[in-house]
């Protein structure tokens, strides 16, 4: 699974031109799945988005977590983020999953973070043509790969 994780004061979804997920304060979070993807990937990475601190304390600091601000998740799927670019100009998204398995991860992934953080996780529709609204704050931008936990 790839992540990128866009701290905002606030995201949104449409769909057709209704708003689909909507948020302030918290991650606006784009997810990838590759057939490769299990549920460890999937435990491990949750784990992480929930408690990632990059939210200031009092100093300024990058300490707090969502759950310290009780902040919000916009969780949108994302194939483009397992793009392969080394040929030509085209990319092809060969390593992304197919539906039948990105669905039940992808929804696996808003039962495990809403969990972790007790709280509904907006969410655009999977496969949809979304459009996305955010307001990125700092900016502040992380890339997660749970192939390449670094």
């Amino acid at each position: 699974m790839r992540a990128v994780i866009q701290r905002v004061t606030e995201a949104s979804c449409k769909v057709d031109g209704t708003i689909t997920g909507e948020i302030t304060n918290g991650f606006l979070v784009l997810l990838g799945i590759e057939d490769a993807d299990t549920q460890e990937d999937l435990e491990w990475l949750a784990q992480k988005i929930a408690n990632m601190r990059v939210f200031g304390d009092e100093n300024g600091l990058m300490n707090k977590s969502l759950a310290d601000i009780d902040g919000n998740i916009l969780l949108i799927s994302q194939f483009t983020l397992f793009a392969a670019t080394k040929k030509g100009n085209r990319p092809g998204f060969t390593r992304a999953a197919r539906p039948d398995k990105a669905i039940p991860l992808y929804e696996e992934m808003k039962k495990q973070l809403s969990s972790l953080l007790c709280k509904e996780i907006q969410c655009g529709i999977f496969g949809a043509d979304m459009k996305i609204s955010l307001l990125n704050d700092g900016p502040v931008t992380i890339m997660i790969d749970t192939k390449n936990k670094e």
